[in-house]
């Protein structure tokens, strides 16, 4: 077979390619696993899992007292407020247009008495 030029250059590649795997397995070799090897791998998993299992706990824990929270507040809204309240919060227009309305007793007695004095005696 002829050889050809462009092939030296894939050989000096992959010779050197080879020995930088050669390199690399020298630098980290595979570790030989001993007879804990399986027990400590458990324990680490079991480890992340518990960490898991606490994140998860306070995750519901927050969530089940914000509920509580927006329950206590919808309560809170939905009663009636008391006139502490509302006088705190109403104007004095409001709370005289409350207070008297156009029906008000004092109201007549006073039409009654204008009719008596501007009408003549029978």
């Amino acid at each position: 077979m002829f050889r050809h030029d462009h092939d030296a250059p894939n050989e000096r590649f992959e010779a050197a390619l080879s020995h930088l795997f050669a390199q690399y397995r020298e630098a980290l070799p595979d570790p030989e696993p001993s007879p804990d090897f399986t027990p400590r791998l458990w324990q680490k998993i079991e480890a992340r899992q518990s960490t898991n299992r606490q994140v998860k706990w306070l995750a519901r824990g927050f969530v089940t007292a914000a509920a509580a929270v927006s329950l206590l507040i919808g309560v809170f809204l939905a009663l009636p407020q008391n006139h502490v309240s509302l006088f705190y919060t109403t104007t004095y227009l409001e709370i005289l247009a409350a207070d008297q309305g156009p029906d008000d007793p004092a109201d007549v007695e006073m039409v009654r008495v204008e009719q008596a004095v501007h009408e003549p005696s029978r």
